[in-house]
This record gives structure tokens, C-alpha cells and sequence, in this order.
């Protein structure tokens, strides 16, 4: 699925000429804030983040179905993997009638490096933000 970032032109005779302009995000942002994109998409929903959570808990891959150790139902459940599996944050494999599911440690590392890295860059120490004193 790709994003677009629709610009408008202002001139009346330029949007009449061109119309809309469409560009990819691709074209918008580098390559590393899409990949951050990419990751905090995955982690933007509470049942992502209890997946993750249980998975490293176990410690271990975890085989068949895992709604049955969450408060969430198997479609539910399988929809999230799927968007995990996407950003590469967990992996499955195939066994006979059952899925093994585990994390991906070098996606996990990637992950606690953006953030980290990310988050280091904002800087709020000296933020004014229309404060009267």
C-alpha cells in the first residue's frame, strides 16, 4: 500500500493548468523516517504491543494458535500478526497444520535503535510553547 502526500497549488491559473500534484512519500521523506514509519505503524495498536509482549515473555516460538493465551480472538489476533509479520517484527513459519510465531531479533535491535535514535532528536529542554509568565 503506498501513501500519498497531496499538494494543492495556490495560483487559481496554476491549478487550473495542473491541477493536483501527487507526490509518494517516498519522494517527501528519507528513507530513514519511513522505516520508522513503517515500525511505529506496527506498534500503533494496544493488541500489537500485547502480541509483542507476550511473545517475548515466552521466550521461546510459540505453536498454533496464541488467542488462546490472549484476551482476543483468533481473526482478531491473526489480523495483528499479520501486520507484525509485515514490519518484519515477527516471524512465522510453517509446520505441518500449525504456524510458529517469534520474534525477529535483529528487526527488534533495528527497532530499539530508531526509536532510541528518534527520539534523541527531539529536543523539549528550552521548548516555549505560548507560555505567558
Amino acid at each position: 500500500m503506498t501513501y500519498f502526500c497531496v499538494i494543492r497549488f495556490c495560483d487559481v491559473s496554476l491549478r487550473q493548468i495542473y491541477g493536483t500534484m501527487v507526490l509518494a512519500k517516498t519522494t517527501l521523506f528519507d528513507s530513514e523516517l519511513q522505516e520508522a514509519a513503517s515500525f511505529f505503524k506496527a506498534l500503533g495498536h494496544p493488541a500489537r504491543l500485547h502480541i509483542l509482549r507476550y511473545l517475548s515473555e515466552t521466550k521461546m516460538c510459540i505453536t498454533g494458535d496464541i488467542s488462546d493465551e490472549l484476551p482476543l480472538g483468533r481473526t482478531t489476533v491473526n489480523q495483528h500478526l499479520a501486520e507484525l509479520k509485515k514490519a518484519g517484527l515477527v516471524k512465522g513459519h510453517v509446520s505441518g497444520k500449525h504456524t510458529n510465531y517469534c520474534l525477529n531479533p535483529e528487526k527488534i535491535k533495528t527497532l530499539k535503535l530508531i526509536c532510541d535514535s528518534f527520539l534523541n532528536t527531539l529536543e523539549t529542554d528550552d521548548l516555549i510553547c505560548g507560555e505567558t509568565s
